[in-house]
């Protein structure tokens, strides 16, 4: 027992020391931003603060922006992919082993990483960890994570104690100890926001940029379960949050709603009603929709193979490859663009007479 919890004390640790860096990163942000308004608002006025994690918040998710792009750009590549992977299904569909190499075969061929619009995602995970953290910690006044913070525990008691519209930025909904006052009611608002625009962003994605055969099948039956999920979670979990992170979901909801409205109108995904309603923009435009598209599904694969080729011909540079029998072989090829490839080729052995006669 003793043993299982130094296991999960070292654990907490770690997870402490990862974070370590972006609570400093985020109280960091929280402090420059509140000292800059400062200069011309009341240091310790609610409206300061709100506005501090206001900036914060978008400053953040600007930041983040190459990561959505880059998420973008693997999305699309393997979209594009879909039919060859569809025709993959159909020809090895009872032997799943086969199945799997003739896809990752694919993937390699096309220089497409599934993982890479994925690993967007997971990066932005602990940001936002740390950042929901820092304005909770700090809003509550009690373990205060962010280095800039805890050397200041007058800013600290100046946000626990700031206040907006008569309600306390530390203040939650529950519980209820003084009666319903501004704090509940502020907080009701923000929570009622917040999940109404999360449910319109998730029904806009549905309607808009989801293909027709995504409402048919189990998956259908996900995808409107999550619909509803999602939404009831931030009203019961908004009850006992304070009211400055309320503001921070807020502020990410509405810059999200903004983010997805944009890219559904400009990148729709192929297939989809927003992706015919861009068809005919284009068209009406003079521009050519399918140049377009075959241009955005390359930049992944682009940069995937740019990226190869140079760690391959880094490889080639301070590991020579001597092609002999039994060894694999390699042939330097230029792309388009001038780009150095080098394709790697698995030559067969010979066997000797002696052997082949044994047969």
């Amino acid at each position: 027992m003793l043993t299982l919890m130094n296991i999960g004390d070292s654990l907490g640790s770690i997870g402490t020391s990862i974070m370590e860096p972006l609570y400093w990163a985020v109280s960091g942000l929280i402090v420059l931003f509140h000292a800059a308004l400062s200069s011309f608002m009341a240091p310790d006025s609610g409206w300061t603060w709100t506005l501090s994690i206001v900036m914060l918040t978008c400053f953040i998710r600007l930041v983040m922006m190459p990561l959505y792009a880059k998420q973008l750009n693997s999305s699309r590549a393997m979209q594009t992919l879909q039919p060859k992977i569809q025709e993959l299904q159909k020809k090895y569909g009872a032997d799943r082993e086969r199945l799997g190499q003739e896809t990752m075969k694919l993937y390699k061929e096309e220089g497409v990483n599934p993982a890479s619009s994925c690993a967007p995602l997971l990066i932005q995970l602990p940001i936002f960890f740390a950042l929901y953290r820092v304005l909770s910690s700090a809003s509550t006044g009690h373990n205060v994570h962010g280095f800039w913070l805890q050397r200041d525990p007058q800013l600290v008691d100046s946000l626990s104690h700031a206040h907006i519209f008569g309600a306390q930025l530390s203040g939650t909904f529950m519980p209820i100890n003084n009666g319903f006052g501004p704090t509940q009611i502020l907080a009701t608002i923000l929570i009622l926001l917040m999940t109404a625009f999360m449910f319109i962003q998730q029904l806009h994605m549905l309607k808009r940029n989801m293909p027709p055969s995504a409402f048919t099948g189990p998956m259908a039956q996900q995808q409107k379960m999550m619909l509803y999920l999602f939404p009831a979670m931030y009203l019961f979990m908004g009850l006992a949050i304070p009211i400055g992170v309320l503001i921070y979901w807020l502020t990410t909801n509405l810059w999200t709603m903004g983010q997805q409205y944009f890219i559904i109108r400009n990148y729709p995904t192929p297939g989809t009603p927003a992706y015919v309603e861009w068809e005919e923009r284009m068209k009406a435009q003079g521009k050519n929709p399918k140049a377009i598209e075959a241009h955005w599904s390359s930049r992944a694969r682009k940069a995937k193979v740019s990226e190869v080729a140079t760690v391959a011909a880094t490889d080639e540079a301070h590991n020579p490859v001597v092609a002999r029998q039994s060894t694999s072989r390699q042939t330097v090829k230029h792309d388009q663009n001038g780009n150095r490839q080098v394709v790697r080729r698995q030559q067969p052995s010979k066997k000797s007479r002696a052997t082949r006669k044994r047969k």
